[in-house]
Order: structure tokens, then C-alpha cells, then sequence
């Protein structure tokens, strides 16, 4: 529990930090890969991606023996990735507005919901090989199309920018 608590807090930190990181980096592309390049959906599950996947250094180290490991981290970062447009689109829709604060706390209570999986999954009695299997998969595809789909946005509104009705790279005012 401590460490999960320890893990919601480091992510957290991170995550806000990356999403000035592109400004601070004179808008390096490779630094841009992985923290907002702007105010997009994707742009903002992917400044809770990049630190759930760098702290998989970490609990790679404590728990990545654990039989449930890779089910566990892919399901963390799945929540992340269902959550964060679930959250927005629907509050935007109920309230017909944006709320900046609403949006912060979704961004954080996406990092506490994937924390909390995680903790639960690698806690649980042991799935199945196929599961890790697919798991292993799904991880490779995740941070594939992370890289991808930054170099390379759908025209959809996931990815582009209110504020410039841009994409990509293209859409940093």
C-alpha cells in the first residue's frame, strides 16, 4: 500500500512536470515523443503514460517476478488511456463547458485508478500464461503507438488542439 501511494505520488509529479517539459526544451521533437506538445486529449494521456512507464523501471525491479506482472502494468495503462477521454468527454458533455480543475483532477484521479489496478492485479492469485501473453502484446502496441501516433496524429478530436484545432507537432501555439 505504501508503495502505491509512493507510485500515485512520483507519477503525479512527473506527469505535471512533462506537461511544461516541451516549452522548457525549446520544443525539442525527441523530448516531445513523450510530454504535451499541446492541449490535445492524447496529448494529456500521454503525460500519464510517460511516467507509468518510467516507474516500470522501478516496479519492474520489485515486482516483475510476480506471475501477474506485465497483466497488471498493461491493465494500469489501458485505464489510463480509457479514462482520461471517458472523464473529459463525458463532464464536457453533462456541463456543456470546460473546467479547468475538473481536468487536472481527471488527470490525477487516472494515475490514483491505474495505481490501484495495478496494486489489486499483482496481488491477485495468478492469471493465466495467455493473459501475460497478451499483456506483453498489448504493452508493445501501447508504447508503439504512443511513439506513433505523436509523430503521426489521426485527424480525430482525441488528438487535436482546441485551442488551435491543430495537430501533432503542428498544433503547439
Amino acid at each position: 500500500m505504501k508503495f502505491m501511494i509512493i507510485s500515485i505520488i512520483i507519477i503525479s509529479l512527473i506527469g505535471t512536470i512533462s506537461h511544461f517539459i516541451y516549452d522548457i526544451t525549446n520544443h525539442n521533437k525527441i523530448i516531445g515523443l513523450f510530454v504535451s506538445v499541446n492541449e490535445s486529449t492524447w496529448e494529456h494521456i500521454k503525460i500519464a503514460l510517460t511516467p507509468t512507464l518510467l516507474w516500470s523501471l522501478v516496479d519492474g525491479l520489485i515486482y516483475g517476478s510476480y506471475p501477474n506482472y506485465f497483466f497488471a502494468k498493461f491493465i494500469s495503462l489501458l485505464s489510463i488511456i480509457i479514462l482520461i477521454p471517458i472523464l473529459f468527454y463525458g463532464y464536457k458533455k453533462i456541463f456543456n463547458n470546460n473546467n479547468f480543475i475538473y481536468d487536472i483532477l481527471i488527470f490525477y484521479l487516472s494515475i490514483i485508478v491505474s495505481q490501484l489496478l495495478f496494486y489489486i492485479i499483482i496481488n491477485a492469485n495468478p492469471v493465466s500464461y495467455f493473459f501475460n501473453y497478451i499483456s506483453v502484446i498489448g504493452l508493445i502496441i501501447i508504447f508503439g503507438s504512443y511513439l506513433l501516433l505523436t509523430l503521426l496524429p489521426l485527424d480525430n478530436f482525441i488528438f487535436k488542439d482546441p485551442l488551435t484545432n491543430k495537430y501533432g507537432y503542428d498544433a503547439h501555439k
